[in-house]
């Protein structure tokens, strides 16, 4: 029983770490914290306040806000160096967002999510403001999330769908199992993945999947920009000039000496 316990608290402080972070950089209050957690407020405030003590995350005592702490850091810092992969991407996000005029992103899979670790403003003034480094979207949800889970073997896929039936409730009804799955079938088949606004209406997004060493999915490339901007035609040059990066990538991270 204590152990369950532990293993309890554990995940509770994970998932609170997980909501500070995609907070960044104006961080939450303890009120979105509770909202955004699932967790009752006392339960998140006792978290909150044993994580500020190991300095794990911060208060502003100015605006009260909770921010990630110095010791997140110092061990991002170390981690880093096995699985940071922004060095070998910056290049390619970049060259993304000057051939297109669109924002482009580095999203990589945590676990049942993905988590923006680098942006790059495109040269177009009009922009989609879905993505920015440090937010997290489940798979399936986001252009990002939707070709790393179209690419994972079936197997996998069917399990996500079992841990996760709230999907369609928290993000809308088109993201329900069998919505997620047609665009997943037509991601595999086109090989890129669109996401026609349906984060956020008129918000556009198409991404790429970047593979590991395993030959599974574990990072994407993608692009966001305004609805207009997005027209059949000009998605599949897109999409092609998405692939092409998302393979030169894997080229560079194939080259790179094993951590």
């Amino acid at each position: 029983m204590d152990a369950v316990k532990g293993a309890q608290v554990v995940s509770r402080a994970g998932l609170l770490l997980r909501t500070v972070s995609a907070g960044a950089p104006a961080g939450v209050t303890t009120g979105e914290a509770v909202a955004r957690s699932g967790l009752t407020r006392p339960t998140a405030h006792r978290l909150l306040a044993a994580l500020a003590a190991e300095g794990l995350v911060d208060q502003d005592s100015r605006t009260g806000r909770w921010h990630p702490g110095p010791e997140l850091y110092l061990m991002g810092s170390v981690a880093a160096a096995r699985y940071d992969i922004s060095d070998l991407a910056r290049e390619s996000v970049r060259m993304l967002a000057a051939r297109t005029g669109e924002s482009a992103f580095l999203s990589a899979r945590r676990g049942d999510e993905t988590v923006c670790l680098m942006g790059e403003e495109g040269s177009f003034p009009l922009r989609s403001f879905v993505l920015h480094e440090g937010v997290r979207f489940p798979l399936g949800v986001a252009s990002a999330g939707l070709v790393i889970l179209a690419f994972l073997p079936s197997i996998q896929v069917d399990s996500y769908f079992r841990r996760h039936p709230e999907l369609a409730e928290k993000w809308g009804d088109d993201h329900a199992e069998a919505g997620i799955r047609a665009r997943a079938a037509e991601t595999r088949e086109q090989g890129y993945a669109v996401n026609p606004g349906l984060v956020v209406e008129g918000s556009y997004g198409m991404g790429a999947a970047v593979f590991d060493r395993r030959g599974e999915p574990a990072w994407a490339l993608s692009i966001t920009g305004v609805e207009s901007r997005f027209p059949p035609a000009r998605r599949r040059e897109l999409g092609a000039l998405l692939l092409d990066q998302a393979h030169e990538l894997g080229k560079r991270l194939q080259a790179e000496p094993r951590p």
